[in-house]
């Protein structure tokens, strides 16, 4: 039977709660950032009548010019008035909900693909800030017949 480090097995209880507290209460998903009550309803504006398609790896340039910066974990890229894709980043990106920061995309061939990295610069001192990552891109697409 092995022995169990008395050191390893303390620090193993006092990391519990930490790691417990990553997630904010309420959400659905372990670590995701909850949204402030005007993020969520420029989420609902913007995806309102819409329904969700399959995830793509990629999003072509061309699709990716009108971006919305709803939280510090979501990004929109309106295509059209009937179709947004929603990215949920891969963890958080501090400071992306402010609009402020200049968005650096770290781009190879012609889409934004799951996985590439960007970072964020300070417009006014030019500091680079946090490096982030994209999540898939989620059609959300008006139904066919519906003009609203």
């Amino acid at each position: 039977m092995a022995k169990l480090n008395p050191i390893a097995a303390v620090l193993a209880v006092a990391a519990a709660p930490l790691a417990a507290s990553c997630a904010p209460a309420g959400s659905g998903e372990p670590g995701a950032a909850a949204l402030t009550p005007k993020q969520a309803e420029r989420l609902d504006k913007q995806l309102a009548g819409k329904v969700p398609g399959a995830p793509l790896k990629c999003l072509p340039n061309y699709r990716s010019n009108d971006t919305i910066r709803v939280s510090d974990s979501i990004l929109l890229y309106r295509a059209s008035g009937k179709l947004v894709y929603r990215n949920d980043l891969k963890g958080s990106c501090p400071g992306l909900a402010r609009d402020s920061d200049i968005m650096v995309v770290r781009q190879f061939g012609s889409s934004t693909c799951e996985g590439d990295f960007f970072h964020l610069v300070d417009r006014t001192s030019g500091i680079r800030g946090p490096t982030c990552v994209f999540g898939e891109f989620v059609p959300y697409r008006k139904p066919a017949g519906d003009e609203g």
